[in-house]
């Protein structure tokens, strides 16, 4: 099995969990992150998003959790200056090898890029009603074109969004790489949430 391909990124540590596709809004306003955002614009490359395990978004740099996701940048705007405002899109999933601190606190990483997790049929129906339900009571524009309720990965990483769980458990179900391991984890998690009939005595 050949070696994952290696990416140097910029990173950018957040509390939030990013998938695959998934849209992230974001206002950017430290100076590292606006040199970031610039240099990621002219040279159209993405940036690394991972959910923060301590410290915070702003100020000293934060530990990065190990996987993560790369995001590319769709819609920018800068309404004042010193002042982004981005729509960002995550595209491949990534694990670590090592990271570093610059002196202006920015992180830069290299990465092991995952492939892609293969098309594959859900098999959990009631994953694809609950997403289903779901889209239809939210905001479209949360979830990106097209939508493929065909496809187990598609389904786990945007019901894992929308649901109200711990971003401890969505960062579990990020690093999972069988996409059906992850929507037997959320739909029993589904089922859990239900209420339960009274038992008779």
């Amino acid at each position: 099995m050949p070696n994952p391909p290696i990416e140097r990124v910029s990173l950018f540590p957040l509390n939030t969990v990013l998938f695959p596709d998934g849209r992230l809004p974001l206002k950017i306003f430290e100076q590292r992150y606006l040199e970031m955002t610039k240099r990621c614009l002219r040279d159209a490359t993405p940036f690394g998003v991972c959910l923060i395990r301590e410290g915070a978004e702003v100020g000293v740099p934060a530990v990065p959790a190990r996987v993560g996701c790369l995001a590319r940048i769709t819609e920018w705007d800068m309404p004042q200056l010193g002042v982004f405002h981005l729509l960002a899109q995550g595209t491949q999933r990534f694990r670590i090898a090592e990271y570093r601190a610059d002196n202006s606190g920015l992180i830069s990483a290299a990465v092991e890029l995952w492939p892609p997790e293969p098309e594959q049929a859900p098999r959990e129906p009631l994953c694809v009603e609950t997403l289903r339900a779901a889209m239809d009571k939210l905001d479209a524009r949360n979830f990106p074109s097209p939508r493929r309720f065909d496809d187990a990965a598609w389904v786990g990483y945007r019901l894992t969004e929308a649901m109200p769980i711990p971003l401890e458990i969505k960062q579990n179900l990020l690093e999972l790489t069988d996409p059906h391991k992850r929507l037997a984890h959320i739909a029993q998690m589904i089922i859990d949430a239900l209420p339960q009939e009274p038992r008779e005595e």
